[in-house]
């Protein structure tokens, strides 16, 4: 199936199962959406429903990355630190230690013959 042709059958498949879902409940609730005081047809309901709740899901969304992006940076931040302070109390231990193990290292001299 052509990407074309899947994509027109998704959005197919999404405007009618919202408006089927959204007039059921409507009716199942008893629910009329009023503006300036005149109700308006469940079409326009249904619409006006989808987009308060696609608002809502972003606002949502936003706050969810806002916390717990700031969670994973405050965490990133403390285990940097600590690597940076271990560097920084032992680095005077670490450079002995690679002086050491570069003057120790066997030498290779063969000659060729």
């Amino acid at each position: 199936m052509s990407f074309l042709k899947s994509l027109t059958l998704a959005i197919l498949a999404t405007l009618f199962l919202t408006y089927v879902f959204g007039v059921g409940l409507l009716e199942l609730m008893n629910v009329n959406v009023m503006m300036d005081g005149e109700a308006i047809e469940p079409l326009k309901a249904i619409g006006v429903s989808a987009l308060v709740v696609v608002v809502l899901v972003v606002i949502s969304l936003a706050i969810i990355l806002s916390v717990f992006g700031g969670l994973i940076f405050i965490g990133l931040m403390l285990l940097g630190s600590i690597a940076m302070l271990t560097l920084g109390v032992f680095w005077p231990i670490i450079l002995i230690a690679i002086a050491i193990w570069l003057l120790s290292r066997p030498k290779n001299t063969k000659q060729p013959a």
